[in-house]
């Protein structure tokens, strides 16, 4: 059942269950499965940066061709990114996000066969169009399950799949390319994307059987709970009384806000922070002096141990002070400044690794308070498109700073000019969210609480 389809008319019920208890079980239920797909996704797609240290010898790649070949995913990604996020509220989340997964991962898996550039281009494109929909499809998803009020919480968690990604792909990618280079043939590289591929078609099959659309299709939830969330979400509606707040309820609506327009650079900026630490970081931490695969792994699942608990807390900070504005920019001014103090002290290997560790918590940092922000601005079909136009143009960061910072690195020998560029960048980002998000627009939320 989709917002939509609530029955506006139905009455209160003031014997419904709590919503702490009550959000706290949707909770315990969906956010295992949920971040356990999006960990095996975010792997999917920044293994490269790990490939690339046996790969780029073995398929003739200079920098800026890794750079085009890591960032052209994104290309498939929001070219398919809307409609896919819109035939989500078609065929429902349990088919799409099924296809989405088992797709991903058999494209993941077949990267391992690619032998020239133009191949391993097609491999990343079809990967990025095969992945799309899947983060805006679960944002939308959440709002048929938790009101403003609880959704940021939500959502805050799920995000920590991102860090845990990175804890996890450093060192199993670092022992899968060291323990399986040459077995059957195959490079260690190859391995990668093989061993980490699976998992993603497994759980996607799995979630075919495991998912509920809507509270009303759960079984786990007890009358009393379904109304609980259903009152909540008429609450939030603006209904009682009459009153209906205004909002975009339609994607041709969502296409006209200049808000949409402002959130999706906000979104590009403050993913360019984030890719140039998840594409980039093996390469940055064996150029401060780690020479060892394995070591590589080892401290990159530091730095995103550091990046996890910068996460946490500032999505919880942010739940309790009803605050995001300054919740996103903030960690985006931190994460510039790290960067641009990296370049200051080259050769100093300990305090690179910090100032490199504290920049990945700044631009990861920000995203839970970060997509707490277009829910309250978009209802209905709006919500389904404009999240997903919202997330399409926010992703093409995707392409453009992989490239551009492989570009750089090609000409200049090293990322010196990137720091200050995406630093630079990271900055405009948290300006937008300070000067077009009004703080009187995301009130909503406070009430609903």
């Amino acid at each position: 059942m989709s917002y939509e389809q609530i029955d506006l008319a139905a009455p209160l019920d003031a014997t419904a269950a709590s919503s702490a208890d009550v959000y706290a079980r949707v909770t315990r239920r969906l956010l295992p499965l949920l971040m356990m797909c999006y960990i095996v996704a975010y792997i999917d797609r920044l293994n490269v940066g790990f490939a690339k240290l046996q790969m780029q010898a073995d398929l003739g790649l200079s920098d800026a061709m890794y750079g085009f070949g890591a960032g052209i995913f994104f290309i498939g990604y929001v070219m398919t990114e809307v409609p896919a996020n819109l035939l989500l509220q078609k065929f429902g989340a349990r088919k799409t996000l099924t296809r989405i997964m088992v797709l991903w991962g058999l494209m993941s898996m077949g990267t391992a066969f690619a032998q020239t550039p133009g191949q391993f281009y097609v491999m990343r494109f079809f990967l990025g169009v095969f992945e799309a929909g899947f983060f805006p499809g679960i944002v939308v998803y959440c709002t048929r399950w938790f009101p403003d009020a609880w959704r940021g919480r939500f959502l805050g968690k799920f995000l920590t799949a991102i860090p845990i990604a990175g804890i996890v792909n450093g060192p199993l990618s670092g022992w899968i390319m060291s323990r399986f280079h040459g077995q059957w043939g195959f490079n260690g590289w190859q391995w990668l994307f093989v061993l980490e591929g699976l998992p993603s078609v497994m759980l996607g099959l799995f979630i075919y059987f495991r998912l509920d659309e809507s509270p009303e299709e759960a079984r786990w939830l007890s009358a009393a709970q379904k109304a609980r969330i259903r009152q909540d979400l008429l609450l939030e509606a603006g209904t009682q009384g009459g009153k209906r707040e205004r909002h975009a309820t339609s994607f041709m609506a969502a296409i006209r806000d200049i808000k949409v327009y402002a959130l999706a650079l906000a979104l590009f900026c403050f993913s360019c922070g984030s890719n140039l630490i998840g594409f980039w970081m093996p390469t940055i931490i064996r150029g401060i002096g780690v020479t060892d695969v394995f070591h590589v792994g080892l401290l990159t699942a530091v730095s995103y141990g550091v990046t996890c608990a910068a996460i946490i807390a500032n999505g919880h900070h942010s739940d309790r002070k009803l605050e995001r504005r300054w919740h996103c920019a903030i960690p985006a001014f931190i994460g510039a400044v790290s960067l641009v103090a990296m370049v200051y002290l080259q050769g100093h290997m300990l305090l690179s690794f910090c100032l490199l560790s504290v920049a990945a918590a700044g631009s990861i940092g920000i995203f839970p308070a970060y997509w707490s922000i277009p829910p309250a601005y978009l209802r209905g079909a709006a919500a389904a498109g404009g999240v997903a136009l919202i997330n399409s143009l926010g992703q093409l960061a995707g392409f453009v700073s992989p490239f551009v910072l492989g570009l750089i690195r090609t000409k200049t020998g090293s990322l010196t000019l990137a720091n200050w560029l995406v630093a630079a960048v990271m900055i405009l980002g948290g300006l937008t969210i300070l000067l077009f998000v009004k703080p009187a627009a995301l009130r909503q939320g406070e009430a609903a609480r």
